[in-house]
């Protein structure tokens, strides 16, 4: 099974990081969105997905883990097609709604169900950690070859291939993945679904330390999706040509960063330096904002976005996921990991809207250093827990 998800995470990082980088740019190049437009989607994306986040987490803990998973690839699937297909603002908006929907039924999901099927506390950081670097991997392959395919045909066309293919993955998971240590709920399923809840929101208020790394990752997702927004507008205003093989070996570049920093920091993961590791990774996070909102050449630009994407995303997300997974029981796994992602969709509507108002009011430079803002306080917060 360790294999198994492996290999999906992959698959599946292929598809999705190589979809949102001809995305990104087909919403700026092709589309005409604004700097506002661009951060204003993501912030009613997370509206909704918060809506969907602990509700899909609850079935999953009482229904399904694996069928959740399914369900996430049918959506994911249609969210992508479907984008390649509209170049008006609010159909542009209701995809990713539905794309940022269809990761609800997945997040939490796919973590409780390794870790039970797999039934090895001793081994399951580092698997999780393997499944990080998978991502980043699978993220740079699907940078290079989507973004080969767009170069050579048009962004439209490989936004629907990538589409079709991540929706035909839903086959991968309902043939491959096993569910043999999972026991779903056949009766009473609402009144054990509002249990799970509960028990959930129980465990959160009495750790302190599951409070901490919530607060934290309000913060720095929130910095992080709005920067990822703003990234290729800066970069093509400070002069980078807007051809999808520029950003495709930008992406790559910071994903190799990436896994070599996890590989890295792997050992130092599991232990006391966990919460300097996520303070230090913010502070990289101001540096990066910094650089970008006053670089003069795009060299600098690029610079600043393999910062952010090779050290601050991969790091803070390991470490919040394993941070969360070894703090709760089998039973509410997946709904804590819910709750999670949701301070992460809360995080991105409210500095997702902050930063919307500072781009439409201001300027660019100072939207960017907002974010500079949110990091440095991710900093201090995770550094004051010592």
């Amino acid at each position: 099974m360790e294999t198994v998800f492996i290999r999906w995470t992959w698959v599946r990082a292929v598809l999705h990081n190589g979809w949102w980088l001809v995305t990104s740019v087909y919403l700026v190049v092709d589309a005409g969105l604004s700097p506002a437009q661009l951060v204003l989607i993501g912030s009613v994306q997370s509206a909704f997905a918060l809506v969907f986040e602990v509700p899909a987490g609850v079935i999953a803990d009482t229904i399904s883990r694996k069928w959740s998973l399914v369900i996430s690839q049918v959506l994911m699937g249609t969210a992508m097609l479907a984008t390649g297909l509209f170049e008006s603002f609010p159909a542009l908006l209701a995809t990713q709604v539905l794309w940022g929907i269809s990761w609800t039924f997945a997040s939490g999901s796919d973590v409780a169900l390794i870790t039970d099927e797999l039934d090895r506390p001793d081994r399951i950081n580092f698997v999780l950690t393997r499944a990080a670097r998978a991502q980043l991997t699978g993220a740079a392959t699907g940078l290079i070859t989507l973004g080969l395919l767009a170069w050579a045909t048009r962004r439209d066309v490989t936004i629907v291939v990538a589409g079709a293919a991540m929706m035909s993955l839903a086959l991968y998971v309902g043939f491959r993945f096993t569910e043999h240590n999972f026991v779903p709920t056949r009766t009473a399923r609402w009144s054990t679904s509002w249990t799970t809840f509960v028990r959930g929101v129980t465990l959160v208020r009495r750790s302190r330390a599951i409070l901490l790394i919530f607060a934290a990752t309000f913060l720095v997702n929130g910095a992080s999706d709005a920067a990822g927004r703003l990234t290729q507008k800066q970069l093509i205003d400070l002069g980078l040509p807007p051809s999808i093989l520029w950003f495709t070996a930008l992406g790559v570049v910071g994903l190799v960063v990436g896994a070599l920093v996890l590989r890295l920091v792997t050992n130092r993961i599991n232990s006391s330096h966990a919460a300097t590791d996520y303070a230090l990774a913010a502070l990289v996070g101001v540096l990066s904002m910094l650089l970008l909102a006053f670089a003069r050449d795009p060299v600098l630009g690029a610079i600043a976005v393999v910062l952010l994407n090779g050290i601050v995303n991969p790091l803070t997300r390991v470490i919040s996921t394993i941070w969360i997974n070894s703090r709760t029981t089998a039973d509410i796994r997946a709904t804590t990991h819910s709750f999670l992602a949701q301070l992460e969709y809360l995080g991105e509507i409210v500095c997702g809207v902050t930063i919307s108002t500072l781009a439409g009011l201001t300027t660019l430079p100072l939207a960017l250093t907002g974010c500079a803002v949110l990091f440095g306080a991710t900093a201090v917060l995770m550094r004051s827990s010592r």
